[in-house]
């Protein structure tokens, strides 16, 4: 009960012991609120689905699903859904993870009662803030505010131009790409400049929600429709009706819920479980994958006439490898966004440490970046980052810059390699100067470093490209 305004709350807790379940219910209901459990995920995907809650208390280890994973699940269904994480296995990771699917508050095992309280009463202000952002963005017909897309290169600025066409029209648009290419954000800019932007925008990640709730997730369902669903809950259909809806990771949809979908895409209909009328729906369709769609038609996972109603218009986002002229701006983009949160101010990013950046080839692109830089603010010790920061980086680009070298079958060196064995030639000659190695060889210290590596190969070992930034 809120002592407030006298609302009952309610939470979830989900747990697979149930010595727990009834410990923390115990606790939680001598502050009079009123209390639903949950001993499988499965379970509590189902009550969440079923009615809204104002917090959720999980635990992080639970067979078939952890608690990232249920987490992520249930802000696909219900994103102001307030969690606390309790763990009898803390470590820094699990917390930071936590925290970063939107996790409120994290608790680690054995915790007193009155904690657990404070971190439900912590859970319960944060969904009532989002409550009301959310009505009064409502109420004021604003628009969310966009996420930046950054890069001015030219890969990114033929993105921007194909959002620009795109967003004039309601044709449906298929975004692919590699996990972490900022997917979502080239969606929601195609959304925010299309005569949709002050109607709703909703998401579901077909890839976090199981397989057997994502009928309801699309279309809703009626009160008694299964076991758990009290009342009647709108579908993502309906929510984003005048709208647009953005289905993220399409590809890994079944066979029989493509068809429905279909049907739904092409009468412009859908039909609520366990409902007998239908309800028309005006939505804008973008969808996007990370995998390739053509091959999935080919193996039979795909439907192709599903394929092509999506596929109107292709959308490819880049990985970051292959636009490495963004990464300085990138860089300065979340040193700006994470300064406030992280209490850190990096003044300054040097040459060395930005040609380790740009020469590594990300293989979790954006997001991978991202967190890159996170980790060297929280570690930094002062107002600039260099090279050590990034150190680990730099290692693990040593095999590809190796392989990179290697003769070809004939036993020939390959250009590559002769023009290779000429900068190390000329990196030897300067003492390592690559500034100096630079202007002698016409290219840029990014260009120079992207081609020899991390650091020099095994037999110039005792010349160091870069100085140790720890005293020996």
């Amino acid at each position: 009960m809120d002592a407030a305004n006298g609302i009952e709350r309610t939470v979830l807790l989900v747990d697979d012991e149930r010595d727990a379940l009834d410990a923390y219910t115990q606790a939680l209901r001598r502050e009079r609120y009123r209390v639903d459990t949950a001993a499988r995920p499965e379970e509590a995907l189902a009550l969440v689905r079923a009615g809204a809650y104002d917090a959720a208390v999980v635990d992080f280890k639970m067979p078939g699903m952890n608690g990232i994973e249920l987490l992520r699940a249930m802000r696909a269904i219900d994103a102001d859904i307030s969690v606390v994480m309790v763990t009898g296995y803390a470590t820094i990771e699990t917390a930071v993870a936590a925290m970063k699917e939107g996790a409120s508050d994290y608790l680690a095992k054995p915790f007193t009662p009155e904690e657990l309280r404070l971190g439900v009463r912590k859970a319960i202000q944060r969904h009532e803030l989002l409550r009301e952002n959310r009505e009064l963005r409502e109420r004021l017909g604003a628009r969310p505010a966009a996420r930046p897309i950054v890069g001015a290169g030219a890969a990114m600025s033929e993105v921007r131009r194909l959002i620009a066409r795109v967003a004039e029209t309601d044709s449906t648009v298929l975004i692919s790409g590699e996990t972490g290419t900022g997917k979502e954000l080239v969606a929601r800019e195609i959304h925010a400049q299309s005569r949709r932007a002050a109607q709703p925008f909703i998401t579901v990640d077909c890839a976090a929600i199981p397989a057997e709730l994502l009928e309801s997730e699309f279309f809703g369902h009626e009160r008694g429709a299964f076991t758990g669903a009290v009342r009647r809950r709108k579908g993502s259909f309906e929510l984003a009706d005048g709208g647009t809806l953005f289905l993220d990771e399409i590809g890994n949809m079944s066979l029989e819920l493509q068809a429905r979908l279909l049907r739904a895409l092409q009468e412009r209909e859908i039909q609520p479980v366990g409902g007998e009328r239908k309800i028309p729906v005006d939505v804008r369709i973008v969808a996007a994958t990370n995998r390739n769609l053509k091959e999935a038609v080919r193996a039979g996972s795909f439907r192709e006439d599903f394929y092509y109603r999506l596929n109107v218009i292709p959308l490819a986002v880049p990985p970051l490898r292959e636009r490495t002229d963004d990464v300085p701006a990138l860089v300065q983009h979340f040193l700006a966004k994470h300064a406030g949160r992280l209490n850190r101010r990096i003044e300054r990013v040097d040459d060395e440490a930005l040609a380790i950046l740009a020469a590594y080839t990300w293989p979790g692109n954006v997001r991978e970046l991202e967190s890159a830089i996170e980790r060297a603010m929280t570690l930094a010790d002062g107002p600039e980052l260099g090279a050590g920061a990034f150190v680990h980086l730099a290692e693990e680009s040593r095999p590809a810059a190796a392989a990179a070298r290697r003769s070809d079958a004939a036993g020939m060196p390959t250009l590559e390699q002769i023009e290779t064995d000429y900068i190390l030639e000329v990196l030897q000659a300067t003492r390592w100067n690559r500034r100096e190695a630079s202007r002698i060889l016409g290219i840029s210290t990014v260009t120079l470093w992207r081609r020899i590596g991390a650091r020099a190969p095994d037999d110039c070992k005792e010349q160091r490209p870069f100085r140790s930034e720890t005293p020996s």
